[in-house]
């Protein structure tokens, strides 16, 4: 199992290294490279997940270094957790390389595209494997800095560099307090080893923190992009398709959730109630900024981050296993989404505008019926994958937390109404420009795992068609929410949610024939504040331009005065005239040492005089 978990660490690390020093100019191989590597990293994640007992977690580490009678392992630690996210991982990763292999077919820089992508998946499956914190921390950062290299991989555009720094930054934001919540964490506990904390935490429960919780929580604000983090995402979309659909929809962002689950033993009902709360309210807001947006990436951004929220809140309803369950679901339907618009820009000629869009279905019906099948699925359509996990969490919120209900209902209904907005407006009609009037089917590369991720969006809830280790860890809350009264009541609600939502979305947006929005002659007032997702990039706009960079102006020229200038250049310029000074009565004339010479000892005659009368 030891050599299995390394091969399956350093496979994609060699697949990057290979690629990035030999490959560069060699596109072809290092594709052919990178997708083997994804497939043996598949192979490799099946061993390590049925390679020991249900119920049971493989756990292994040896000294990486000590410091001062501190010691860091390095180990892994396979269990449920580990074992779902393995699959999603491993599996939906596979299918986005063999996707990449068309979309990027004609992209010059393709070798360097797959060698990022060899990189993230490295530094995910670290994070998966990893058995205490400060490992987790260090592939976390290099998920974050993976991540900058694929959405810069456009870079020569202001639109991708400007993305990537804000990502890069915005994570910065949320990493440093999750490090405060490691070095808390240690303090408290005396260790930072997973297991070893779980059985602490158990064995004293007064040891529990809300503020080392809300610490340790803020990896997942920054990484799965939750308020008030939650600005980069969006932007983010400015790396190609496939980039978005693994990192953005599939596993970067849910490692947010993770890492929740992986430490939920340490949470305190207080800080639960926070992480539910904020996940709901995230759930409804990011739903209501999707009603208008016009770029078909940033509506499923803005999808992406409402779903996280939806995960969130049942973490904070203390249904850990749920939300794993819906990370799962949501990865098939998602980057079944997220493929399926990469597969309509590459046909429209890298058009992103969904009013630019319009009767697709006749000109890609593959791409058209499997993106319905992820916006069906998304929306809660009954007995499809998104039915199960999602309607799980409103279940166990109607029963536990009548106000988090309320709010991921109505977030609910807007998923509907916002998901087959974009479905209708993209593949319904007639052709509202020559990009979409001229677009063609994608090739087998990018059409295939669209149907693979088709089904697993049908299939994906029924959790009895998974092999135990995979769902070992989800199947107690799952039993625990079927438990739960109103299933009926909830299935009426589910059912008027979606319903409603699509058939609102078919009333304002079904006859669509030209570009403009008709939300905004409907509703104005609504349309505005959503066009402007409430104001808050204007809020870091302005807090930046007229708060931040002032105050570092004023401390960088109080910096020049007084540190460089004063304390640096004015020590050093007091010692260079004392320099001066003493140089200048080394003439090397005999008759100036002569009159210096006298001149001192007149001086002393006279102190001594002076000195002698006053005594």
């Amino acid at each position: 199992m030891i050599q299995v978990a390394f091969s399956l660490l350093l496979l994609p690390l060699l697949s990057a290294g290979v690629t990035l020093l030999f490959l560069r100019k060699y596109g072809n191989i290092a594709c052919l490279l990178s997708v083997a590597s994804a497939g043996g990293i598949l192979a490799f994640s099946t061993f390590l997940i049925f390679g020991n007992d249900a119920g049971s977690a493989f756990a292994w580490n040896t000294p990486w270094f000590s410091l001062s009678g501190w010691q860091l392992d390095f180990g892994f630690l396979i269990d449920g957790p580990a074992k779902t996210l393995l699959f999603v991982v491993s599996f939906v990763g596979l299918l986005i390389h063999i996707f990449s292999l068309g979309y990027m077919a004609d992209d010059k820089a393709k070798a360097r595209y797959f060698g990022g992508l060899s990189i993230f998946m490295f530094s995910m499956l670290g994070i998966t494997l990893a058995d205490n914190l400060v490992m987790i921390f260090v592939f976390w950062e290099l998920v974050g800095f993976s991540s900058y290299l694929l959405i810069a991989h456009y870079f020569k555009t202001d639109e991708s560099a400007k993305a990537s720094r804000k990502a890069f930054i915005v994570n910065r934001v949320g990493d440093f307090g999750f490090l405060l919540g490691i070095i808390f964490t240690y303090w408290t506990y005396g260790t930072v080893n997973l297991q070893e904390l779980a059985v602490t935490a158990e064995l004293d429960p007064s040891l529990t923190s809300t503020l080392v919780c809300l610490l340790l929580a803020c990896g997942f604000i920054g990484k799965s992009a939750q308020f008030p983090l939650h600005v980069w995402l969006p932007d983010a979309m400015a790396g190609p398709p496939p980039v978005s659909a693994l990192i953005h929809a599939a596993t970067m962002v849910a490692a947010g959730i993770f890492l929740l689950v992986r430490i939920e033993f340490l949470f305190t009902t207080d800080a639960l109630q926070f992480i539910g709360l904020l996940g709901a309210v995230m759930g409804l807001y990011a739903g209501f900024c999707a009603l208008t947006q016009r770029d078909i990436k940033k509506v499923l951004a803005y999808s992406t981050l409402s779903q996280l929220g939806y995960m969130a809140a049942a973490f904070g309803l203390g249904l850990p296993g749920i939300a794993l369950f819906h990370l799962m679901t949501h990865a098939f339907f998602k980057a079944l989404m997220f493929l399926g618009s990469g597969s309509v820009i590459h046909a429209c000629h890298h058009e992103q505008d969904i009013f630019s869009y319009g009767g697709l279905r006749k000109k890609m019906p593959l791409t058209a019926y499997t993106f319905l099948i992820g916006v069906m699925a998304i929306s809660g359509v009954h007995f499809l994958s998104g039915y199960f996990s999602k309607d799980a969490i409103l279940l166990g919120a109607y029963n536990l937390d009548l106000v988090i209900f309320c709010i991921l209902y109505a977030g609910a209904v807007l998923t509907a109404l916002y998901m087959f907005r974009l479905y209708f407006l993209t593949f319904c009609g007639s052709a509202r420009s020559h990009s979409s009037a001229s677009a063609n089917e994608s090739t087998i590369f990018m059409t295939g795992p669209l149907c693979v991720l088709g089904v697993l969006s049908i299939l994906g809830g029924f959790h009895a068609l998974y092999p135990s280790p995979i769902v070992e860890f989800l199947l107690p809350d799952i039993i625990r929410v079927a438990d739960m009264p109103n299933h009926l009541w909830m299935n009426v609600l589910g059912l008027i949610a979606w319903v409603s939502g699509s058939l609102l979305a078919w009333k304002i947006y079904g006859s669509q024939s030209d570009e403009n929005d008709p939300l905004a002659k409907i509703s104005p007032t609504l349309f505005q504040l959503s066009n402007s997702k409430l104001f808050f990039d204007d809020i870091y706009s302005f807090y930046i331009n007229k708060i931040q960079d002032p105050f570092f102006r004023f401390l960088e020229v109080m910096e020049l005065l007084f540190i460089s200038g004063l304390m640096v250049r004015g020590t050093a310029g007091v010692a260079a005239l004392f320099a001066l000074l003493g140089k200048s009565f080394y003439s090397g004339k005999i008759h100036s040492y002569s009159f210096w010479f006298v001149t001192g000892i007149l001086g002393f005659l006279a102190y001594a005089i002076l000195s002698g009368g006053n005594n």
